[in-house]
């Protein structure tokens, strides 16, 4: 089977996060290139299955070939968070929920996904790229508040105010259409500093992603249908690549796992307190003191247990 050159982040850490059962039913929510998938088949018996989840049009190919040469995988087509509410709704439960949240290394370089700031191609951005509205659509129409507060809200660009000024300054002259198109316009503000590495443009492109794909927005969403998904010391191992999406994964396993809130003055607890649902596994693991993926070096991995 064709193998993408694709490095998976923490991938024997987060396998073994998972602690799989020979039978036990397991999803990866956030297929990629299958680098996990095809660990958790290995530790799978004849017995168990995997249900995968993608909705770039790139990534379903290589689950279906991966169907194909498995009758223990499925494949689901569509952002994870609509499909795992569809499970839930079916009535499915799994032993294991494993989510690797952000871009993959085969969307980065791929100049027509539009993705990077360091090749020139159409200004898309989409996780799927046959649905919703385009990088390039969205800055050629909003208002300069509006990508204002995008760019500090997603990435803390300090200089979002100048730069959506500027935005709409070039796109008067002629509408942003490549990448390149967006990394001149955000030169002129965010001056190349060579001393720096990081590249001028790189907060800008993560705000206008995170923002087209709504991606804080499914995080949040997604966790709760995932946690009731999960069967009775079933595992959810969260893999996030920025503080937006941590904190919101880091939170949710926190309030998940907080015991019921004791009264001073009445001691004894209520029977109708509410219990905590998660246990945590482990302290966080960065992916920086395993991985050598540069591109992953931002990673961090929680766990927790369903009680």
């Amino acid at each position: 089977m064709e193998q993408a050159l694709h490095q998976t982040v923490l991938l024997n850490q987060a396998v073994e996060a998972l602690a799989v059962k020979s039978d036990g039913h397991y999803i990866d929510a956030t297929f990629g290139r299958g680098g996990h998938s095809r660990l958790i088949l290995e530790r799978l018996g004849p017995d168990g299955t995997l249900t995968v989840v993608d909705c770039d049009p790139e990534a379903i190919e290589f689950a279906k070939r991966l169907q194909q040469a498995d009758p223990r995988v499925s494949v689901e087509v569509g952002f994870f968070e609509t499909v795992m509410q569809d499970l839930l709704e079916e009535g499915a439960h799994f032993d294991g929920v494993l989510f690797d949240f952000g871009v993959s290394s085969p969307q980065l370089d791929q100049a027509e996904r539009g993705f990077s700031f360091q090749q020139d191609g159409p200004l898309d951005m989409r996780m799927n790229n046959a649905a919703g509205l385009s990088a390039a659509q969205w800055l050629n129409s909003a208002t300069a508040d509006e990508m204002k507060r995008v760019f500090w809200r997603y990435a803390e660009e300090k200089n979002a105010g100048r730069i959506a000024r500027k935005i709409v300054e070039a796109r008067e002259e002629k509408p942003l259409a490549t990448t390149f198109d967006l990394v001149d316009v955000v030169k002129t503000v965010n001056k190349p500093n060579y001393k720096i590495k990081k590249h001028p443009a790189t907060r800008v492109f993560q705000a206008v992603r995170i923002f087209i794909n709504d991606e804080l927005g499914q995080v949040e969403r997604v966790l709760p249908v995932a946690l009731k998904l999960l069967n009775k010391s079933g595992r959810l191992v969260v893999i996030s690549f920025h503080s937006l999406e941590d904190r919101l994964v880091k939170r949710f396993m926190r309030d998940a796992s907080q015991p019921p809130k004791v009264d001073r003055r009445m001691p004894v607890i209520p029977d109708d307190a509410k219990q905590p649902e998660l246990k945590l596994i482990t302290k966080p693991i960065k992916a920086v003191d395993h991985d050598e993926n540069v591109r992953a070096r931002s990673a961090i991995m929680r766990v927790a247990e369903k009680l």
